[in-house]
């Protein structure tokens, strides 16, 4: 049996979890199965810069930095292949942060 991998990779978690709450009533108004939204860990990209650009830090002998940190949230949800329900999927309007994958696949 066919089915559908859908991936899905954002900054933003909430809109991830609209997108997945869409999907998934999407598959049902239609009878397909549908398993998930499986949570895959959070990629943490971590950057540490000095604020002074001579390296002296603050002036009394310690550096101060900014830290800065982006989270990626990913999903994955599987559906049936059910040709009407994959094509509304594909028409889901979706944000410009979200990163959306999907891929046929056999069991």
């Amino acid at each position: 049996m066919e089915f559908a991998r859908i991936k899905l990779a954002g900054r933003n978690y909430k809109e991830v979890l609209q997108i997945c709450d869409q999907i998934k009533d999407i598959a049902k108004k239609y009878g397909s199965t549908v398993r998930g939204p499986i949570p895959v860990p959070t990629k943490k990209l971590k950057v540490s810069t000095l604020k002074t650009p001579c390296g002296d830090g603050t002036g009394h002998g310690n550096a101060t930095w900014d830290r800065w940190e982006m989270r990626i949230h990913r999903r994955i949800i599987d559906i049936g292949a059910n040709e009407r329900a994959l094509r509304q999927v594909v028409r889901i309007p979706i944000p410009e942060g979200v990163k959306i994958d999907i891929e046929l696949k056999d069991k």
